[in-house]
């Protein structure tokens, strides 16, 4: 599920799923249509991801991944999750992530694929990709986002090879993040970023980031139609991983 409000033109989209605001392709549709009203209403200036509780997200929803039958299946959910993923990428309007905890495999891809990310300075928030230690590797959008969030092939092998899961002051320093705030600021921080960004004249942050991220976004599209990455998938049905998915399912 993904809640949803206007607050000062800004749409708060809010991740409430099960204990970990779990991603499933509902949600996604729905993040889907969020994009698609920020970028044709122009009363509309931004939107904050964040997530209900003290989760941002845990990632994508885990039942939903040991409930594919078969590849084909699987090849239609990252078929349609690429393609979201990366209508988020190129929204027209400021994406900020408040991140108020946790933000986890899929969950931290999402808030990468932001233009900007902000995180509640807290002892206890872990973010991290723990993809490598379950046995399942990037899609093509995933891969390519996160590579773009870091800048840096360096950064990106240190989060995605080792696995590990870090506290928010290392996330700084791994440019997972952009700001730590105190909890009271950090949605005021939030907005203030959309409306430094939005609010100038003849919005020329749209233009600005469309050239930019665009050459990304070309390169996925091109990536998706012309490499046989389906051939990667296999993997979902692996005893090992099945096994690992279940035990991760099991501790949450």
């Amino acid at each position: 599920m993904l809640n949803e409000r206007n607050e000062e033109g800004i749409i708060i989209a809010e991740f409430d799923h099960g204990k970990v605001n779990s991603i499933t392709l509902e949600t996604l549709r729905k993040l889907k249509g969020i994009v698609k009203r920020a970028n044709e209403d122009a009363s509309i200036r931004g939107i904050i991801l964040t997530g209900a509780g003290r989760t941002f997200s845990g990632g994508f929803d885990l039942p939903m991944f040991l409930g594919f039958k078969d590849v084909e299946e699987v090849a239609a959910f990252i078929q349609e999750e690429d393609e979201i993923l990366t209508e988020l990428f190129m929204c027209r309007k400021p994406v900020v992530s408040a991140i108020n905890g946790h933000a986890v495999a899929g969950g931290l891809i999402v808030a990468m694929a932001s233009d900007y990310r902000i995180v509640k300075n807290h002892p206890k928030i872990n973010l991290g990709m723990s993809e490598i230690k379950i046995g399942l590797p990037l899609s093509i959008a995933q891969s390519e986002i996160m590579r773009f969030g870091f800048d840096s092939n360096k950064r990106f092998t240190d989060v995605m090879y080792f696995g590990k899961m870090v506290n928010v002051e290392a996330a700084k320093q791994l440019d997972l993040v952009d700001e730590v705030v105190e909890e009271a600021e950090l949605m005021n921080r939030a907005k203030k970023i959309v409306a430094k960004w939005i609010d100038n004249p003849g919005r020329s942050f749209i233009k600005l980031k469309e050239g930019l991220r665009k050459p990304i976004a070309d390169r996925i599209t091109k990536r998706l139609a012309e490499e046989e990455w389906r051939d990667s998938l296999n993997c979902f049905f692996d005893k090992d991983v099945r096994g690992s998915l279940e035990f991760v399912m099991s501790m949450m």
